[in-house]
């Protein structure tokens, strides 16, 4: 799957429609153009015949059938920076099942007259911004018009699977280890679902690797999860409070009763914009329901009623009721430090008033302050960083559309160059000004 089991996916994951990216249904339209011409060239066995040509001396006179020309060609990213790079084992994918040609209704498959070498995905690069120093994370050597048409989709999974893999990963860095929970499905189509889950997955990875830590995976779908194996997990929506009436806590105690227990029970907490007392609502009548079950010897049971967490998801546009407004009326807005102080105080505190049996009092306290608090709203590496500094008491970030963020420093864009091309068995320089044949360390020979 990856850097980290040495293991590579195919097409049992990728599930490609093989038949129309052979036809190159999914290719910028002046590749198959140009694929075409090619073809049609070779065919003819129509050599060069021009004279403003960029080749040594020695190998002028040699007789080049443009369209059967060999290249090399090589994959990098432009963004600054350290990348993580993800979505070079479905480019490969798309190589192997789709590098060839067509006679007539029948496709004749060439890919194992390619030369490639590749990273593995997970792996780091390093750009400064210059083209002529980057690092390569695919290079293929072969007949040009065999694959041709596979530069637009290769292009694009290794851009977005990149991208959405480097900003996890700068959100992780910013959290200074705390989990982050990925919950941008909303913000983008349906069908890049399981690319972005598996792009999450390799970051979290990633930086496991580099900081020896163990932070778990949270996506929102079972999509998501589709190519490494992970299935969704999630809080309580409001649209389920506003069935209860507004009443969170009557949300989470049904929830908490019908759903199975391996679902952690996070409590959506913002819905009266009243986030202190919700959560302490919800803490009351899920301890006392956990208790019975205890008392009662039903300990599975009681595994139910165990609240892991609670949601603050205040609008940017809202005031907490338990924030007292100070100084300027647009601070304090939406999810900030001094509400997350303030719930964490409350429910680590509020359990020394409960109306419980004395031998539950150690229980009751021991349950308070094991309850997580998970923010969310807006929350990006800045945003995060600021709640670090402060040390702000939230345990879990839950980040949402600027996992996709595409400006600036998180452009990830990828480009493919041709390099050099063979002539007479001898590879040759031939990349665009600005660019030239590169090396990496880490690319491997794939085949």
């Amino acid at each position: 799957m990856s850097l980290f089991d040495d293991k590579r996916l195919d097409n049992k994951t990728f599930k490609l429609d093989i038949d129309r990216m052979r036809k190159g249904w999914y290719t910028d339209k002046y590749f198959t153009n140009i694929t075409i011409m090619l073809e049609k060239l070779s065919n003819l066995n129509q050599s060069y015949t021009g004279s403003n040509f960029r080749i040594p001396e020695h190998l002028r006179y040699e007789k080049i059938i443009n369209g059967d020309i060999e290249v090399e060609m090589q994959w990098f990213t432009r963004r600054q920076g350290h990348t993580i790079v993800v979505g070079v084992d479905k480019a490969l994918t798309m190589l192997q099942h789709c590098c060839g040609y067509w006679e007539e209704d029948q496709f004749i498959d060439t890919s194992a007259n390619l030369k490639v070498w590749a990273i593995q995905d997970g792996c780091k690069v390093f750009s400064d911004g210059d083209p002529l120093n980057v690092k390569p994370v695919i290079r293929v050597q072969g007949r040009y018009r065999d694959f041709a048409i596979l530069e637009t989709p290769t292009l694009g999974i290794l851009t977005r699977a990149s991208r959405v893999a480097t900003n996890v990963y700068q959100t992780l860095i910013a959290s200074k280890g705390k989990p982050v929970l990925f919950f941008p499905a909303r913000f983008d189509l349906h069908e890049v679902q399981a690319a972005d889950g598996y792009a999450y997955n390799i970051a979290v990875k990633r930086f496991n690797y580099d900081f020896a830590n163990q932070i778990d995976t949270f996506v929102s779908t079972d999509a998501q999860g589709d190519w490494w194996g992970g299935s969704g997990g999630g809080t309580v929506a409001h649209a389920a409070i506003a069935a209860f009436l507004g009443d969170t806590a009557e949300a989470m105690i049904n929830f908490a009763r019908i759903l199975p227990a391996r679902i952690p029970r996070i409590a959506l907490v913002d819905f009266n914009n009243d986030s202190v007392n919700d959560s302490l609502k919800v803490c009351k009548v899920m301890f006392k329901e956990y208790m019975n079950e205890l008392s009662a010897g039903n300990e599975e049971e009681a595994k139910r009623y165990i609240l892991y967490g609670v949601r603050l998801d205040t609008s940017g546009s809202l005031r907490d009721i338990s924030i007292n407004p100070i100084g300027d009326p647009s601070l304090d807005l939406g999810v900030n430090p001094r509400l997350v102080f303030n719930v964490r105080q409350a429910l680590d505190s509020d359990w020394q008033f409960w109306n419980i049996k004395p031998e539950w009092k150690v229980k009751a306290k021991e349950y308070c302050e094991q309850v997580k608090i998970v923010v969310s709203g807006g929350f990006n590496p800045e945003k995060i960083s600021r709640f670090e500094k402060l040390s702000v008491p939230a345990d879990i970030y839950a980040v949402g559309s600027y996992l996709f963020d595409n400006h600036g420093p998180t452009v990830t864009d990828y480009t493919a160059d041709v390099v050099r091309v063979k002539i007479n068995g001898e590879w040759v320089d031939m990349a665009k000004v600005g660019r030239k044949h590169l090396d990496n360390p880490d690319l491997e020979r794939v085949w």
